[in-house]
């Protein structure tokens, strides 16, 4: 959210889209397709925020959230195919210190709310150590990850499979795992606990050597093209007491993992019909539960 200032315009391209966004003098985040209905300037250019509504660089043509021109500073009238809203809108609200957005294919309303973590905004946590990577594979290819139990031990390199309990709700899935970790002064009790809401939406909580909250943004941009941003907080506490090296080290050790795996992610192919066997993990249930979030054209 702090990237985007009151009346502040920018350009972005997420789901193969050419988008503009804003924030009006209210404080409100709005965004729209691009490019002006009238002479297909794109408004993320050069745009202007004049009051609440977004002003196209190249005639001044003013668009409101919704996508309607309330004004033309030099004509008399408006066309009245551009006093309507824009036939796709792009719904947008803030949590967790981001803005988010929802992107249907066929333009349906939003369906679900952004589930909001308080560890992100309060001031006992630390502010984002945030880390980017571009991916270059299928969504749903990471998002099964998550479930695939046997890939821990080939490519993390850990001992053991580790053995999650999944919760499976309507839009979300959750699951947690209790271990034993090494520290210079003993073994401690430590665990990780996830919850995914959606395709977008997902937070991780690591426990007992140093607290850690990740929130993970997953935007796609283009098919088989994705935008991962990994937004880490910890308690003030530890990240910048005695515990400090640790905390950094976990934060290290959390990208390096992500790291292995997009060596496979860029250039695995995501196979429907996958042969799944016994010990992978409950991939067949993950599919079952995920194939909700496609249109019935894009399965």
């Amino acid at each position: 959210s702090s990237d985007l200032a009151v009346g502040e315009v920018k350009p972005l391209r997420y789901f193969s889209t050419d988008l503009v966004i804003w924030r009006g003098e209210d404080g409100v985040v709005r965004m729209l397709d691009a490019y002006c209905r009238h002479l297909g300037a794109h408004m993320g250019y050069g745009g202007r925020v004049e009051g609440n509504n977004l002003e196209c660089p190249f005639h001044a043509w003013s668009y409101n959230g919704e996508g309607t021109v309330e004004s033309i500073p030099y004509s008399k009238s408006i066309p009245p195919q551009v006093k309507r809203p824009c036939e796709k809108q792009w719904p947008v609200s803030e949590a967790n210190r981001w803005i988010w957005f929802w992107y249907h294919p066929t333009g349906a309303a939003p369906e679900w709310e952004v589930e909001h973590v308080p560890e992100a905004t309060s001031d006992d946590w630390t502010d984002y150590d945030i880390v980017e990577w571009n991916v270059y594979g299928s969504l749903q290819n990471m998002a099964e990850n998550g479930v695939d139990a046997a890939h821990f031990k080939y490519i993390h390199g850990a001992a053991s499979m580790p053995d999650y309990e999944f919760q499976w709700g309507d839009i979300w899935r959750s699951a947690s795992l209790k271990m034993k970790m090494g520290t210079p002064q003993g073994e401690v009790d430590g665990g990780i606990a996830f919850k995914n809401i959606g395709p977008g939406q997902s937070w991780t909580r690591f426990t007992g050597i140093s607290e850690t909250i990740l929130i993970s943004c997953i935007t796609p941009v283009e098919k088989d093209h994705v935008q991962v941003h990994f937004c880490f907080s910890q308690p003030k506490a530890q990240a910048e007491g005695p515990m400090a090296g640790i905390a950094r080290a976990i934060i290290k050790d959390i990208c390096k993992q992500f790291d292995q795996d997009k060596v496979v992610w860029d250039r695995q192919k995501y196979l429907p019909d996958a042969l799944i066997c016994a010990g992978d993990g409950p991939i067949a249930k993950f599919r079952k539960h995920y194939a909700q979030f496609y249109v019935e054209s894009d399965k």
